[in-house]
């Protein structure tokens, strides 16, 4: 039997570049808090091509995939403008979260070791009643993002995770920009160890119920806040 043939074409060292290129300016742009001020956030190419130690023609063409993803909006005269969503583009994205979430809390009470589960608790041994978040509002709302990212990995779903990488940027922002509001930050660490607690239990029907519901709250309160956040 004749071997069979595939066309390919070779790989240019540039294609290498820019998605090389593609990958750091993404992670670094999902690493941002881009609604810690209301203020436009600009990247700058000559910038990011001395950063990056490559050419301006890789960013170029690896920034025309981040705007095609969503990430970026190229300005003429002004830069690279990382985009912001609206209050309504937020809470869809929030309640899209809830429903991935509270589908990784259902898998981990299959899945996940119960020493993982367990593990949860550590995110949060820093904070008790001598100790509370209120006080040390930045200190627990790495906390939380952590948490939460923490759900989903323990799902061992590569698919749920991939479906929130997206909206990361965007959740974790409005998750660290209402943390430190009273009413948000008294129920916060309850609900977390509530969850933790069903996950233990390996209640199923409750740990789902208790993870869509709590990040529900969050999109309700943006629902109704979010002009005050801005």
């Amino acid at each position: 039997m004749a071997e069979s043939e595939i066309a390919v074409v070779r790989i240019a060292p540039e294609t290498s570049f820019k998605i090389k290129a593609y990958d750091a300016l993404k992670d670094a742009i999902l690493k941002m808090d881009i609604y810690a001020k209301p203020d436009p956030v600009m990247l700058d190419e000559r910038a990011l091509s001395e950063r990056l130690g490559v050419s301006r023609t890789p960013i170029r063409e690896a920034v025309a995939m981040l705007e095609q993803d969503g990430f970026v909006r190229i300005v003429p005269r002004r830069g690279i403008l990382v985009v912001k969503k609206s209050r309504t583009e937020i809470v869809d994205m929030i309640r899209a979260w809830a429903a991935l979430e509270s589908m990784a809390a259902r898998l981990i009470t299959s899945v996940a070791k119960t020493a993982d589960i367990s593990a949860l608790r550590d995110v949060f041994k820093d904070f008790s009643a001598d100790r509370r978040p209120q006080d040390h509002i930045e200190d627990y709302s790495r906390a939380n993002v952590a948490f939460h990212q923490a759900l989903l990995s323990l799902s061992q779903s590569p698919v749920l995770v991939a479906m929130t990488n997206d909206i990361l940027l965007h959740v974790r922002g409005y998750r660290q920009l209402t943390i430190g509001r009273a009413d948000r930050i008294a129920v916060s660490l309850p609900e977390h160890l509530a969850i933790i607690d069903a996950l233990e239990r390996r209640d199923t029907e409750r740990a789902e119920r208790l993870a869509r519901d709590h990040t529900l709250g969050l999109a309700a309160y943006v629902e109704t806040y979010g002009h005050q956040l801005a």
